[in-house]
């Protein structure tokens, strides 16, 4: 029997046999409930407006429940601006009220059309949970109304009077954007962002403003997000990094107005010393934006400024840091600053931008005063945000190296694997790490440094390794060549040279492999990865090793859609397939609305021969733990071990 301490502690849940039996009868019902569906994202980059698209959309979940329920009732048109209601009910209804065509009986037919989309999303979930996620100003009607049955012929003229009330009453309006609300969350149980929340894109800030409204979402770390947390933990050459890729992307205002970083101490070094010469490289990215001559002059200086605290930070970390074994992107000291080139390899090459104001040729590692004054502000500023450290603490709260979830492993790069297929080994302070022990390894070091943040500690560091070093699973190659590409032509110094894991995911075997690594079963699990951006008009395939792998990274960020040459892939796993779904660009809300056009067609990668229920889930194997220590406690009161409470 189980340990009687344990029990006599659930028997205060539990207190006498109806109570534990109702449980039992309760818990064994929800185990034969179908699965919910999964949603998964990876490399959002800053793209809010295309995220929230997705999330409204379900990826195509709702637009699917549209065609299903009303298949042979509705035709294309009826069909999306249905799906639209549903998507952006405000909107579409402000839009519906300028052309004047809403009406009583259109009205009746678009809260008749949502109700049947509500009672079908919800139809997977108890009506606890449902009731639960209900707005309470129309709880107790929006529940009548969904557990309402179309062939209760008795009720008929009761719903039909519930609907003309609301209609008459003025409320028909409040009901559909309550009932769109509800679909858009039942639609989608889980969402898994499978990293990369910043850069690039400009409002990574109101993507975590939208995931902790969530009711239920998870997140596997990326470079992009360790990037950040290191950032706003004050590790310098992070923070530095952070700076220069948001100027990169011309994105000032994310630093300045939505975080409140003060930016004018950069500002004035920049002015200071780089007013009169920027190269052209330097020159922010416009990604959906245009900047005025003006502000692309100031960022560009901004930029270039702290480009050279970003390399003369790094170069310092590099000597102090023998053990991450990255002296080969030590640059500053292989430049001659007389001729103007720089000699890499034993090769010599000349550099395109050859003004460093700031670098002392005998110390070019050196910050001068200004320099130190400049990132000392703004570690200051960064670690004393507090709508920052708000956002890292929810990234790191919610946040993980790996997942391991309903059969599928979860996690944003690589593996680290030999050019043989074995797990690569680095030895940390005598102990061998590889495979699952390594990426464990890092996901301790990343929770040691928040938690010791205010000390001054070596984990931070760590940090910044796994922003760039050739072993760390989030970054997946063998250096990065930023300065290469700022100041040189030379496009074979670009070279970054992937981790053999990239290749080998091809291979079936490999990714089996990898499952029973991470104590997986390789007959129905599957690896979900972001990102390296598939080149889907390059006629790659985001299904690597025989279905086994799924790469969803496919350009969510505008940045990388010249190269995929589509605006992402996102996944969805609910009780009878996986599906992956192929995006558009995402242009605006307000063409969404008018026109009614979806931006997602999909394709299947698996249909499960049986249904998955709930018994069949990561949460089903706890409700079943449950379920036996209720069974241990009810052998209890029936034996008389435990005297029964009422």
């Amino acid at each position: 029997m189980e340990d009687i301490n344990y029990l006599k502690l659930l028997s205060n849940q539990y207190p006498n046999v109806p109570a534990v039996s109702t449980e039992i009868i309760n818990l064994k019902a929800i185990l034969n409930l179908p699965k919910s569906t999964e949603h998964f994202l990876t490399d959002l980059h800053g793209e809010h407006k295309a995220f929230q698209h997705m999330l409204k959309t379900a990826s195509g979940v709702i637009k699917y429940q549209i065609d299903q329920i009303f298949s042979d009732d509705l035709d294309i048109s009826e069909k999306n601006e249905l799906a639209t209601l549903i998507y952006y009910p405000e909107e579409k209804l402000n839009l519906l009220k300028e052309n004047r065509e809403l009406t009583d009986e259109w009205y009746k037919n678009s809260l008749n059309r949502i109700i049947k989309i509500c009672k079908e999303v919800s139809s997977t979930y108890t009506r606890s949970k449902v009731r639960k996620a209900l707005p309470q100003k129309f709880a107790y009607i929006i529940e009548e109304l969904l557990h309402l049955k179309k062939q209760d012929q008795n009720k008929k003229e009761y719903h039909d009077q519930i609907i003309s009330t609301i209609i008459e009453i003025g409320q028909a309006e409040s009901f559909i954007i309550s009932l769109s609300n509800l679909i858009q969350t039942f639609s989608i149980d889980k969402l898994h962002i499978i990293g990369d929340i910043f850069d690039r894109g400009p409002n990574p800030h109101k993507i975590l403003e939208e995931l902790k409204e969530h009711h239920n979402c998870d997140i596997q770390w990326g470079n992009h997000d360790i990037l950040w947390i290191g950032a706003a933990l004050g590790q310098r050459a992070l923070l530095a990094t952070a700076i220069r890729i948001t100027l990169r992307y011309g994105n000032l205002e994310l630093l300045e107005e939505n975080y409140g970083i003060n930016m004018r101490p950069l500002a004035r070094l920049a002015n200071h010393y780089y007013k009169k010469d920027v190269h052209d490289k330097f020159y922010p990215k416009e990604i959906n934006k245009e900047l005025d001559e003006k502000e692309k002059s100031i960022i560009s200086q901004m930029h270039k400024a702290i480009a050279v605290i970003q390399f003369k930070l790094e170069g310092n970390l590099i000597k102090e840091r023998s053990e991450f074994k990255m002296n080969e992107v030590l640059y500053l000291d292989k430049i001659d600053y007389e001729k103007g080139t720089i000699t890499i390899g034993g090769k010599e090459y000349e550099l395109t931008d050859k003004y460093f104001p700031t670098i002392d040729p005998e110390n070019p590692y050196k910050l001068n005063n200004q320099e130190k004054e400049v990132i000392e502000q703004l570690s200051h500023s960064f670690k004393n945000n507090d709508k920052l450290q708000n956002d890292i603490r929810f990234l790191f709260n919610n946040g993980s190296m790996y997942l391991r979830y309903n059969d599928n492993l979860l996690f944003h790069g690589c593996v680290p694997l030999n050019e043989n297929g074995e797990f690569s080994t680095w030895e940390i302070d005598g102990i061998e790490y590889k495979g699952k022990k390594l990426l464990d390894f890092f996901d301790d070091i990343i929770r040691k440094s928040y938690s010791y943040k205010y000390e001054e500690t070596d984990y931070r560091d760590w940090l910044w390794y796994l922003w760039r070093g050739e072993l760390s699973p989030l970054f997946g190659k063998n250096m990065m060549t930023t300065f290469c590409r700022y100041f040189t032509n030379d496009t074979s110094l670009y070279v970054e040279e992937e981790n053999p894991y990239y290749k080998a995911r091809e291979n079936e075997a490999i990714c089996d492999k990898i499952l029973k690594e991470f104590n997986l079963n390789p007959e129905n699990g599957h690896i979900i990865n972001g990102h390296t951006p598939v080149k889907e008009k390059h006629g790659e395939s985001p299904i690597k090793g025989n279905g086994k792998l799924l790469v969803i990274d496919g350009g969510i960020a505008a940045a990388y859609q010249k190269k995929t040459g589509i605006a992402g892939y996102t996944l969805t796993y609910n009780s009878a397939e996986m599906r992956l779904i192929y995006h558009k660009p995402f242009i605006s809300k307000k063409l969404a609305v008018k026109e009614g056009n979806d931006t997602v067609s999909s394709k299947r990668i698996v249909k499960f021969t049986d249904k998955k229920k709930i018994s069949d889930t990561d949460i089903g194997d706890k409700l079943q733990k449950k379920i036996n220590n209720l069974m241990q406690l009810l052998e209890a009161y029936n034996k008389g071990i435990l005297k029964e409470k009422y």
